[in-house]
């Protein structure tokens, strides 16, 4: 049958029709695919050939107040395998076994694995040395990723409130896990790209993302003060073989802690060498025991506030002992003080005094006051496992457990509560929360992205109060118990404490924990300084025998560094046949030798120069030194 040529015509149009309909399908697609899903299409041929290299973020640096680190980063390469890059696996693995120091199996296990790059564990955070020596093997398939490890340039110093980071650069402990995520930075890395065979793409180049590194830390923590105290930490540990060491040092004016250690201590970067109880355990902030005699303090901030004594007029007889409830409550000195006003008491350190006070008081104020200096409860200081320590409950409290919690008795506190408070009722009466970062920084531009600033609590006692307890305290270092922290031309404040140990509920005998707790200048205050000696040996075991002259050692050294001028208005000192008499240094600049001969009879002479006529001397006129101390002059030079 034949067709006509329309229907042909027609036919033809309509496969023409369908078939541009087809194309414009097709060009449509290609353009959605080219155009639309290109970009997306291209990433992921791109993402299934690339193979990335890790690079590690710096994590940030923590450093003092003045800017010294104390936690830093050293580069430290690890080594990576492509398994599908690898020519000869058993060649590869017995050259890596040999330089990495491990099983030839393990290493043929990383070099064979099925995966696109594996990280071997063996080569993780290697010294420089050790990855010139892998890139030396010229391994095909393997490659050297940039990495760090945390470097404590100190050691141990500061190692309980630094705390450490583990292999993988998190923090674990103290700062460094307090402030993790911060700390932290994230991840960058070098991408190449290789085909299905895991052969490199050399048509493609490789793509560095960089690292993002971690804010800096800054701390309150000044490293001079923080030196003197582990030098002198360092120096009770080997005289007294202790069962451990405590030290805090705190600005008592806004809050920043200065300086904090402990002992035993540890380094953070072999922190596995030690017991977990050792590295886990931050003493200033963790432990709790009863605080002894420098809880007086609270105690005297307490009546003098409620106006009930007048510390110079009204007396007290203290016969050795005092009869509460039933009980006898003895004082540290058999026999006891006899007559003594309140001002005398606290140099003393007369218990049966205190409980007096705290009679006169009640257990309602009393416990009131001792509520507002902080004690059973958190400071709230930035750092973990902080204790509360542990309070009578008031419904419980008796005139055995009233009278025993005025000097400091029966409670358990923590050093970083005591220090606290004392800093509050020196500082004019405002209690502030402790605390040791003070700001984090962005390294790549500098700005302060996180700052703290003092945080006032409350006011627990009046400027007047204040004033008061400074002056007795500094007098209990002059004429008191706290003798042995007298520094010349510094004027400090303190009070002893002397605790028994308790174990199963009883008291353990001839183990106690010592302490002192100091400010300075008395009048001005600028540091608190407290230290814990734990069962020290080989001594009797009073704090104004073993831990006053740490602090006032520590004082004398910190107060210099922190730039705080001698003064020489400070309460006389009230010499014990074991003190050298002090005498002030005359002034010899432009005596001749013959006068010199006749000034000094009790300091002996270092000439320096050929003259006849004195042009300089140290120390300066006026200095308070020890009788038969070496005075240094200098002559004029060609007479």
């Amino acid at each position: 049958m034949r067709v006509s040529n329309v229907t042909v015509r027609k036919r033809l149009t309509l496969v023409l029709l369908v078939g541009i309909l087809v194309f414009f399908i097709i060009d449509i697609r290609l353009g959605y695919v080219q155009f639309i899903l290109g970009n997306e299409l291209t990433g992921k041929a791109r993402d299934s050939w690339s193979r990335n290299i890790p690079f590690e973020p710096k994590r940030g640096e923590i450093v003092d107040k003045n800017g010294v680190p104390l936690a830093t980063n050293i580069s430290a390469p690890t080594v990576y395998v492509v398994p599908r890059q690898v020519e000869d696996p058993e060649k590869t693995a017995e050259a890596l076994s040999a330089s990495l120091n491990m099983q030839k199996e393990k290493a043929y296990e990383y070099v064979t694995k099925n995966s696109s790059i594996v990280r071997i564990n063996e080569g993780r955070k290697i010294s420089h040395e050790k990855a010139k020596e892998v890139r030396a093997l010229e391994l095909k398939g393997v490659y050297i990723g940039e990495d760090s490890k945390r470097h404590y340039p100190f050691g141990s110093y500061l190692s309980h409130v630094l705390g450490f980071a583990g292999i993988d650069n998190q923090g674990l402990m103290g700062l460094e896990l307090f402030y993790d995520k911060e700390l932290s930075g994230s991840e960058g890395s070098v991408k190449f790209y290789a085909n299905a065979k895991g052969q490199r793409m050399n048509d493609m180049a490789d793509d560095y993302q960089p690292p993002e590194n971690g804010y800096d830390l800054r701390l309150t923590i000044d490293s001079k003060v923080q030196t003197i105290i582990e030098r002198e930490l360092d120096i009770a540990e080997a005289k007294y073989d202790p069962d451990g060491l405590i030290a805090i040092a705190m600005d008592p004016n806004n809050g920043e802690i200065l300086a904090m250690s402990s002992r035993p201590g540890f380094d953070p970067a072999n922190f596995q060498n030690v017991p977990q109880e050792v590295y886990n355990r931050n003493l200033p902030v963790w432990s709790t025991y009863e605080p002894g005699s420098t809880f007086k303090i609270i105690t005297l901030a307490a009546a003098l506030e409620e106006g009930k004594v007048d510390l110079e007029n009204d007396q007290f007889h203290d016969p050795g002992h005092v009869e509460v409830g039933g009980s006898r409550l003895r004082c540290w000195k058999k026999g006891g003080h006899g007559t003594q006003n309140f001002l005398e008491v606290v140099q003393n350190s007369c218990n049966p005094g205190f409980v007096e006070l705290g009679e006169r008081l009640g257990k309602e104020t009393l416990f009131k006051y001792i509520k507002d200096f902080g004690f059973g409860q958190k400071t709230g200081i930035d750092l973990q496992g902080e204790g509360k320590g542990i309070m009578f409950n008031l419904e419980r409290v008796g005139p055995v457990e009233q009278a025993t919690t005025a000097f400091g008795q029966g409670v358990s506190v923590t050093p970083i509560q005591q220090v606290t408070a004392v800093a509050a009722a020196v500082n004019g009466g405002i209690l502030y929360t402790p605390y040791i970062a003070k700001e984090l920084i962005d390294p790549r531009t500098g700005q302060v992205v996180m700052s703290k600033n003092p945080e006032e609590k409350r006011r627990v006692i009046s400027e007047e109060t204040s004033k008061k307890i400074r002056y007795t305290l500094e007098s209990v270092v002059a004429q008191g118990t706290g003798k042995n922290a007298f520094v010349e031309s510094y004027r400090v404040g303190g009070k002893t404490g002397t605790a028994q140990k308790a174990k199963d509920g009883r008291y353990l005998e001839n183990n106690h924990i010592v302490s002192f707790i100091g400010f300075a200048p008395a009048d001005d205050p600028q540091i608190v300084v407290y230290i814990a000696v734990d069962n020290p040996k080989g001594t009797v075991q009073f704090g104004g025998v073993v831990a006053a002259p740490i602090v006032g050692n520590i004082m004398e050294d910190s107060l210099r560094a922190l730039g705080v001028a001698p003064r020489k208005d400070q309460i006389e000192k009230e010499l014990t046949w074991l003190d050298t008499p002090m005498m002030e240094v005359p002034d010899l600049i432009g005596m001749e030798k013959k006068e010199l001969q006749q000034q000094l009879i009790n300091l002996r002479l270092d000439v320096s120069g050929e003259g006849n006529t004195v042009v300089k001397q140290a120390p300066s006129p006026g200095t308070k030194i020890k009788e038969g101390s070496i005075i240094r002059i200098y002559m004029n030079e060609g007479d």
